[in-house]
């Protein structure tokens, strides 16, 4: 028989590509506590679909079902308090054929009693199947914001891409809630613009005047505030929940392994828990710096790779 419920479980459905699989699998971990599987992810834990870049939809699961027929008797009983509707299909998977899928939503969409909208529905309802079981709920699409966070006023070739970058702040604050998070060497703002979109509480700094000046720019030009300054990260001060650190890369920033470990012991110091990207292979002078790997991922641009690295305190 299909159960109805108030939603307190959730299908993210996920989409990645090849190059940024281990990044998205790392976010997943922290944000939704779970890998995807057969391209969703079903769990408790309520998130805006908008907050990472690989979900692209969520469905708020209100019914169940072993059988479709026992799904579409069931959504006769759902109320849609008079506004438009359109029935959904949300691929995973192993999922149907294009017009199975079509199938599936004319079924579901003659059981539902109300007024169909195709064009312009005031709510869209979802239809899935995942471990065995046919979901049905409200479905919320993502909003790819980072994309207008791509028109940076001052970019920078180096800087990582909005999408790693928003995927970075979502590691290292998978939470927001009274957390405070520090972007200690944070260049052009990048990670801290995807940061603030996503209402998580931080700040930054960086040596470089003319990276300060960028950062300032861009916040901006997208109406956020200055919360950066002109500030060596080793002399930077205060408690934070999390820190980020991009370690520089470019021929300009050529660092020797000392200079990197009192950096890392910087971070290590301003916060418990740290993510760090860096294009070099960095183990030994993470342990220098006393910190301890938790998970890690590489993220890869054609030959180029990045690797991205939660750490804790020992």
């Amino acid at each position: 028989m299909a159960s109805t419920k108030a939603a307190d479980r959730y299908l993210y459905q996920i989409s990645y590509h090849e190059d940024e699989a281990e990044l998205c699998f790392m976010e997943m971990r922290a944000l939704l506590g779970a890998e995807p599987e057969e391209g969703c992810i079903v769990t408790d834990r309520e998130l805006p679909p908008s907050r990472s870049p690989f979900i692209r939809q969520r469905l708020a699961v209100l019914l169940e079902a072993a059988e479709l027929d026992e799904l579409a008797s069931a959504a006769a009983q759902l109320d849609m308090e008079g506004r438009t509707y359109k029935a959904i299909f949300v691929a995973t998977g192993g999922s149907q054929i294009y017009e199975e899928r079509l199938a599936i939503e004319r079924q579901i969409g003659r059981s539902i009693r109300g007024r169909a909208d195709m064009k312009q529905p005031e709510r869209l309802i979802g239809i899935a199947y995942a471990r065995g079981q046919w979901l049905l709920g409200e479905l919320e699409r993502a909003e790819a914001a980072w994309l207008v966070h791509n028109q940076k006023p001052q970019p920078y070739s180096t800087a990582l891409s909005t999408r790693v970058a928003r995927a970075v702040a979502n590691i290292a604050a998978p939470y927001t809630e009274g957390v405070k998070v520090i972007d200690p060497c944070c260049g052009i703002g990048t990670v801290i613009i995807e940061a603030i979109s996503m209402g998580i509480d931080i700040v930054g700094c960086d040596v470089n005047p003319l990276a300060v000046r960028g950062a300032r720019t861009n916040l901006a030009h997208y109406g956020m505030p200055n919360v950066v300054r002109l500030l060596d990260m080793r002399q930077a001060e205060g408690s934070y929940d999390a820190a980020i650190i991009d370690l520089p890369y470019n021929l300009c920033s050529v660092m020797e392994p000392e200079e990197r470990i009192e950096m890392l012991r910087s971070a290590g110091r301003l916060a418990p828990r740290v993510v760090i990207v860096t294009t070099e292979q960095i183990d030994e002078d993470v342990a220098a710096a006393r910190l301890v790997i938790a998970d890690r991922c590489v993220v890869r641009k054609s030959r180029f790779e990045r690797q991205v690295l939660l750490c804790s305190r020992q």
